[in-house]
């Protein structure tokens, strides 16, 4: 199935069919090193080089084993979206002391219409990463509001805080420090952020967030990227077997 020709669902429960931030993430073969050399060498990340990849509900989930590729890819489009390497806030010129990755510099996109005047400092949204969340919240100046409550409570009140404005935002393995039930509440969050114009890109490992309705799910494996459906996405297949028999998988790792 070619991902830039797949046709979006006749239901939209958010009705934003044409009405996308970003319709369309590619990168250009010109600007593709030759030998292809990491990140390009990863199968998924060499699926946006030419026509790329269409971007066809506002809530994407890049889903697949570590070394697929999901976080580089999530990486890449927030630098290339003006947003510090680490995390933070869009709309302000890039300005870590760490330099955009080589994927970051080659990503392009196509804005929809929703997204055609968000260019350079108007590019609002939000980049969050889990292994970065606290050194962000103090870098913002939030202090003590974040830090002084567990990891996941921080995750939570940052989604609450942040996640209303019309933007793009970009969200990497977001459920690392939540439970069960704050996993529930960041899809709350994420259809505020999609009912209010916004649009979510989120890798992640959690089958509990790739079922949010109206979401595209783009697995990422060896053999590059392709669209699924959550019934049909391998870890959700291995969570229902576990949970129904976790020593049919334990027996095997600690022989």
């Amino acid at each position: 199935m070619e991902l830039s020709t797949w046709n979006a669902p006749s239901t939209d429960p958010y009705g934003r069919v044409g009405r996308m931030i970003v319709e369309r993430i590619y990168v250009p073969a010109a600007l593709v090193p030759t030998p292809r050399t990491w990140p390009f060498s990863i199968p998924a990340v060499d699926d946006l080089v030419g026509e790329g990849i269409a971007l066809i509900a506002p809530i994407t989930f890049l889903v697949g084993e570590n070394g697929s590729g999901k976080s580089t890819i999530v990486e890449a489009l927030a630098e290339a979206w003006g947003v510090d390497v680490r995390g933070g806030h869009s709309g302000r010129k890039y300005a870590s002391e760490l330099p955009a990755s080589v994927l970051g510099e080659a990503v392009r996109f196509d804005r929809g219409l929703e997204g055609s005047g968000m260019v350079k400092t108007k590019a609002k949204g939000f980049f969050l990463r889990s292994e970065t969340a606290l050194d962000v919240f103090e870098r913002l100046g939030y202090g003590d509001r974040y830090t002084a409550v567990s990891h996941g409570e921080s995750y939570l009140q940052a989604f609450n805080d942040w996640f209303s404005v019309k933007g793009l935002y970009l969200l990497d393995e977001p459920e690392a420090a939540l439970s069960f039930t704050a996993c529930l509440s960041l899809i709350a969050a994420m259809d505020r952020v999609v009912k209010s114009g916004g649009q979510v890109i989120c890798a992640t490992h959690s089958p509990l967030l790739a079922a949010m309705p109206g979401a595209d799910i783009l697995e990422l494996t060896g053999a590059g990227m392709h669209r699924s459906q959550w019934a049909e996405l391998e870890l959700v297949e291995h969570w229902k077997q576990y949970l129904a028999d976790p020593g049919r998988y334990l027996r095997h790792m600690l022989d």
